[in-house]
């Protein structure tokens, strides 16, 4: 399915017909999206089928266990989104619908400024009612939530290891990347950890002390790692994965452990304990922001990506050029 998500306004499918399939496809679960959706279920199962039979294609699969995206269901999915985000710019803009449920989402590997910049955009346009998600998850995730429109922006690394791999997947689904910034590696330690004393850590200091790394689930190979470094690139003999800020940064106090990353700290959001000291390595990591290629961004991702570059370095800062691959 090749055609351009402004054609499909020729058929006589609605967008509450869309808003009912995005429903399905984000509980994976009738009951569920009918619930979200305020109809009841055997009216979510007809619109459904109806809207199946009038594009001609089978968008979910069902079995006892629930219901699956199919291959065409997934690519008209991501279309689906799109005419809705659409659609939402198009009463934002033109019946000022301001005071309404504001809803935005951002993507992103595990950055405070990152999260530094989503708190500016709900203080900015919260309001009394919103509906804002922020996922510090997995890097093949973050493609795939800005590719099928899960999330307006993506926030993630590229170094000389995995920018061929990445590019190739941004490319791949359709998307563009601005540089953000461009940092020397550093290393994340506590204050007790016995290199804090360091005004700069050497590859070789790390081996007594753990790695601590972000688990990738299927996709766990150097190339989608969130640190610069993996175990390949030095002796690491002791190795521990996690899945999320917290805990990483309890490990990092409790058992002396470290991680590699660009060195950018909020002690607002990790408490003082935690220090970064620069690596030893001539090496670096470039920050860069993801969005879908040729889309109208909302005006609350132009202030997300406004507000990122106000947390970024300054002396960091890349130009800010978008590539589009």
């Amino acid at each position: 399915m090749a055609q351009n998500p402004i054609i499909l306004y020729n058929y006589c499918m609605t967008l509450q017909q869309l808003k009912y399939a995005v429903a399905v496809a984000d509980t994976k679960n009738i009951t569920e999206a009918s619930r979200r959706v305020f109809i009841s279920q055997p009216s979510l199962t007809a619109a459904i089928r109806e809207l199946e039979e009038e594009m001609g294609i089978t968008i979910f699969s069902r079995s006892n266990k629930g219901v699956t995206i199919t291959n065409e269901g997934d690519e008209f999915l991501s279309y689906a989104r799109q005419v809705l985000d659409q659609a939402n710019l198009l009463e934002d803009r033109f019946k000022g619908t301001g005071s309404g449920n504001t809803i935005f989402s951002v993507s992103c590997q595990h950055y405070s400024f990152a999260v530094n910049a989503f708190v500016d955009v709900i203080r900015e346009f919260g309001g009394n009612e919103y509906d804002f998600t922020l996922r510090e998850t997995q890097t093949h995730e973050i493609i795939e939530d800005v590719a099928h429109l899960k999330s307006e922006v993506g926030v993630l690394y590229t170094s000389s290891r995995n920018k061929n791999v990445i590019t190739k997947l941004i490319k791949k689904n359709n998307l563009q990347f601005e540089p953000l910034f461009t940092s020397p590696l550093h290393v994340f330690i506590s204050t007790k950890n016995p290199l804090a004393r360091k005004r700069k850590i050497k590859l070789s200091d790390l081996e007594p002390f753990p790695y601590l790394t972000y688990e990738q689930g299927d996709f766990n190979s150097f190339y989608f790692a969130e640190e610069p470094l993996t175990q390949i690139d030095f002796n690491c003999p002791k190795n521990i994965k996690v899945r999320d800020r917290a805990t990483l940064f309890n490990l990092l106090i409790g058992l002396n452990g470290y991680t590699i990353c660009s060195g950018i700290i909020s002690k607002e959001l990790n408490g003082p304990e935690i220090i970064a000291r620069p690596l030893d390595i001539n090496d670096s990591m470039t920050i860069i922001i993801i969005t879908r290629k040729g889309m109208v961004l909302s005006r609350y991702a132009e202030s997300y990506i406004k507000a990122l570059k106000k947390h970024s370095p300054k002396t960091m800062r890349a130009s800010g050029q978008k590539n589009e691959l």
